[in-house]
């Protein structure tokens, strides 16, 4: 088994009126090798007549976003001409890419009646020789991702494999990701394999991994002996878990672009300004 070296709380920093909690990157700990960045939304309920998510068009280059809408719902749009509403369960996997300018917004009849919203967007790096790979966009409600009954729970599988299961999300690097809900009393063994970067964040409860107890909000690091985590809970819980090799290769952000280099940067700033991205999404 692996054992826990590490976990690490969520910063809050809101975001407007949304509640928003930052595990990654934070203090210690810029990556998990290849996940940049996870921003917790919520939980929270937004009252009828709101304004909703405040995430207007904005360009990406160089990563993957995966956004999981665990309550409420989020519509996208973006400048390949991708547009989706994704309800409750439902997961959306944008590969940025060469450059998209996309919105993540709330659908109109979510800000006229408001409710509560819970969503989580993880970052996946891209290895240099996809960075410039053509932009993709998919998004899949609940009743398109396998809903995996375990000891105790389920295992929402979105990428990779789980008990002979493949997910319906096909990463370009190979990255397993699911969702995983635990009643108090269960027990899960998750593969991790050797070599393979592990993703572990407890967005609620407070699962114990391996024999360690792992707060709220917090995302647990490990060590790279043994391929298998063994959950356990005394009280429900919620794990966003995945694993992916990792790409090893320098790590240069600028807001919204990630490359290699700064010549990259300075490139997907200017190709942007160009209009090189395409259109913005128009919002209605």
């Amino acid at each position: 088994m692996r054992h826990v070296l590490n976990q690490y709380p969520a910063q809050r920093d809101d975001i407007a009126d949304l509640v928003t909690r930052r595990p990654l990157p934070g203090p210690g700990l810029p990556q998990v090798d290849p996940f940049l960045f996870l921003n917790h939304h919520g939980p929270q309920t937004y009252r009828p007549g709101n304004s909703g998510l405040p995430f207007g068009p904005h360009p990406h280059r160089g990563f993957e976003t995966v956004s999981f809408i665990l309550k409420g719902e989020m519509a996208h749009l973006d400048s390949g001409g991708h547009e989706s509403v994704i309800r409750a369960g439902g997961v959306q996997w944008m590969t940025a890419g060469s450059g998209l300018i996309h919105a993540e917004i709330s659908p109109a009849s979510f800000k006229r009646t408001g409710g509560p919203l819970e969503i989580l967007q993880l970052w996946v790096n891209l290895p240099g020789r996809l960075k410039m790979t053509k932009p993709a966009y998919t998004g899949l409600q609940r009743e398109d991702i396998p809903a995996i009954p375990v000891e105790g729970g389920i295992v929402n599988l979105i990428s990779g494999t789980f008990a002979g299961r493949q997910g319906p999300f096909e990463s370009l690097t190979d990255v397993a990701m699911m969702t995983v809900e635990l009643e108090a009393g269960a027990k899960l063994d998750l593969s991790a394999p050797t070599g393979r970067a592990v993703f572990f964040y407890v967005v609620a409860g407070a699962p114990t991994a391996n024999g360690t107890p792992i707060k709220p909000h917090h995302l647990a690091t490990f060590g790279n002996e043994g391929d298998t985590i063994t959950v356990t809970t005394e009280a429900p819980a919620i794990i966003l878990y995945g694993h992916a090799d990792p790409i090893g290769e320098p790590v240069v952000s600028h807001g919204p672009f990630v490359m290699n280099t700064r010549e990259e940067i300075v490139r997907a700033i200017e190709d942007y300004n160009a209009g090189l991205f395409g259109k913005p999404p128009v919002i209605r």
